[in-house]
């Protein structure tokens, strides 16, 4: 289901339509936007059936934090056999930006000379890690925040209650994907709740509570994610509020900095995940 986006929808629906599309496009803005999901709908569309498990239509993601060059080349193999059913092949390279430089090499050679009749869409997050000559090549289509009412009119179909629906857009911030999770599993609410009161707990701790944390935190990638989100709509929402004293502000704009950055090291790198919590840490 796509929620919001309609301009970015009407866009591709109308190169369906026309059969006037590129070769190659890049959905580029926050994760949980919408922009793997409107990918599908788009490539099933242009399929005129459901893409799961289609044999034209290939899906690569990150290995252990990363795309190798081996997979690109798996990629590249797969695009050069005959269509079949679909009348055209299409891929999609999910968390493009986690490509090494190996296999951003690998691709770059494909974009500049495409071969038949094929569809490559690349999703990413951090457009600022894929080589230039990447993005020069594709056709980019940007993906923002959805407005609340959008996020509301999606949970009211889903018969949320007036009360949850105020608390998800305020938890989901405008990245619709982040609503599903929330309606998907309903404890999800509970869980935000109780890491904003853990992170309001953590900043009046010693160093010795907090590495302790850190460390228990670190053992759980899906666990720190979720944190870590949490952890920065509340000091958003703390800067918003503090927005007239320069202090206090200052200090916000530091930890959310080093929440954005310890939250793309976890995710996107090889860096020790306790390591990289600690240093977080010491400025909460």
């Amino acid at each position: 289901m796509i929620i919001g986006h309609q301009k970015q929808w009407n866009f591709l629906k109308k190169a369906a339509e026309t059969a006037s599309f590129s070769h190659a496009y890049l959905f580029s803005g926050p994760e949980k936007l919408g922009k793997r999901t409107m990918a599908l709908e788009w490539i099933s569309l242009l399929f005129g059936q459901n893409i799961k498990n289609h044999p034209d239509f290939v899906l690569v993601e990150p290995q252990a934090k990363e795309i190798k060059i081996s997979q690109i080349k798996d990629l590249i193999w797969r695009l050069s056999f005959r269509p079949g059913s679909a009348g055209m092949k299409a891929a999609m390279i999910d968390n493009a930006h986690l490509m090494n430089q190996e296999a951003q090499t690998c691709l770059l050679k494909t974009l500049e000379e495409p071969k038949g009749n094929a569809l490559l869409i690349l999703i990413t997050d951090k457009i600022q890690e894929l080589f230039p000559t990447i993005v020069s090549r594709v056709q980019t289509i940007k993906f923002y925040q959805v407005d609340n009412e959008e996020i509301k009119n999606y949970l009211k179909k889903q018969q949320v209650s007036e009360g949850d629906q105020e608390e998800i857009c305020r938890a989901s911030a405008g990245r619709p994907g982040i609503a599903f999770d929330f309606v998907s599993d309903p404890q999800r609410m509970d869980t935000f709740h109780d890491k904003i009161k853990e992170v309001e707990k953590i900043s009046k701790t010693d160093l010795a509570f907090r590495f302790r944390y850190a460390k228990e935190l670190s053992e759980d990638v899906q666990k720190t994610r979720e944190t870590l989100d949490a952890w920065t709509l509340y000091f958003r929402e703390k800067l918003i509020k503090a927005v007239n004293n320069r202090q206090s502000t200052i200090k916000l704009r530091e930890i959310l900095y080093f929440l954005q950055k310890t939250n793309s090291l976890i995710l996107g790198t090889n860096v020790n995940p306790r390591l990289a919590l600690e240093t977080l840490m010491l400025e909460l």
